[in-house]
């Protein structure tokens, strides 16, 4: 059987990429840099904006003011381009570890599709736009934004020495809960800092559900995660994090004295979860990736619920 054309070996999905999608309308060439920026796993960016948005309309509910849309908008571009300069980073200090992972192995750096080289001028690239939105933000919020660079850049290396890379990523991808609040008033209060604390324990939450899918291929890479930490009992610590992802956010929505469309939303969030968690008892690795994947949706749901706030009162008032 004659080796398959370099064109269909790009266009090739990986396996935690859904089947279709709008980039394989795109040319081949392309496709690597596509996977370096997950922008066919769509689930990344979303997760990583939807902390974002929420806080920008929490501190609005607080403030009694309209969202500044255009910052919702701009918050967009920078969760899209920084997702994929943050994942193009992991990838580059991951790949000699992915080589070894099933599920990771034919990502572009570690099957060859893409240099390092090359895949560090993407970064560059994408961290470049990254800055361009948040140089058009007010200074505190510039500076909390360079802060968020300490957790991402120290994520990658903490599988190798701690069970709990989770946490590190709960920090980094949670951090939009305090920049959206920073951007709409130019500082930070009790709300935000809830909301954050809810985010980071929902990453855990979702990322110990993603991590289920590695477990076996985990332990023969010799790297760490909270799946194989909790073991047989990771229903019930998934549980535990997602109870203290809604109480802190309940905590956020009462001090910023947000009212019942705002809850209704955080019912709704709740009631996702609880979705997840229920399904993850007899979760084989397929299954791990759809509640993981859900999490998307669980995440503007919140968000729903607080514009909704936000827009209901300048119906109403």
């Amino acid at each position: 059987m004659p080796a398959p054309a370099a064109e269909d070996v790009a266009q090739v999905p990986l396996p935690d990429a859904p089947a279709s999608g709008l980039w394989r309308r795109l040319p081949a060439s392309w496709t690597p840099y596509v996977q370096l920026a997950r922008l066919d796993r769509p689930v990344g960016w979303q997760l990583l904006l939807a902390p974002c948005l929420s806080s920008v309309c929490l501190a609005t509910i607080r403030r009694v003011e309209n969202p500044n849309y255009l910052l919702l908008a701009l918050f967009f571009v920078g969760a899209v381009v920084m997702r994929g300069a943050g994942s193009t980073f992991n990838d580059l200090i991951d790949r000699k570890i992915d080589a070894r992972v099933a599920r990771t192995a034919g990502r572009p750096l570690p099957s060859g599709r893409v240099s390092p080289r090359n895949a560090a001028l993407f970064m560059a690239a994408q961290a470049l736009v990254g800055l361009a939105v948040l140089l058009s933000l007010n200074g505190f919020a510039i500076f909390l934004g360079l802060l968020s660079l300490v957790p991402v850049a120290v994520y990658p290396f903490l599988k190798r020495f701690t069970s709990w890379p989770q946490a590190a990523l709960g920090l980094a991808f949670s951090w939009g809960a305090l920049m959206g609040w920073a951007a709409q008033t130019g500082g930070l209060a009790a709300p935000a800092y809830w909301l954050y604390a809810s985010g980071v324990a929902w990453t855990i939450g979702y990322d110990t559900i993603y991590a289920v899918q590695d477990r076996r291929d985990d332990v023969m890479a010799g790297v760490k995660s909270t799946a194989l930490l909790f073991g047989a009992h990771v229903q019930l610590a998934v549980a535990l994090f997602y109870l203290a992802s809604v109480l802190c956010a309940e905590i956020a929505l009462l001090t910023a004295g947000a009212g019942m469309v705002a809850h209704l939303g955080l019912l709704a969030f709740a009631a996702q979860l609880l979705w997840q968690i229920r399904r993850l008892e007899r979760a084989d690795e397929a299954e791990a990736l759809k509640l993981f994947r859900s999490n998307g949706l669980a995440g503007f749901i919140l968000f729903a619920g607080l514009l909704g706030e936000n827009m209901l009162f300048y119906l109403v008032r």
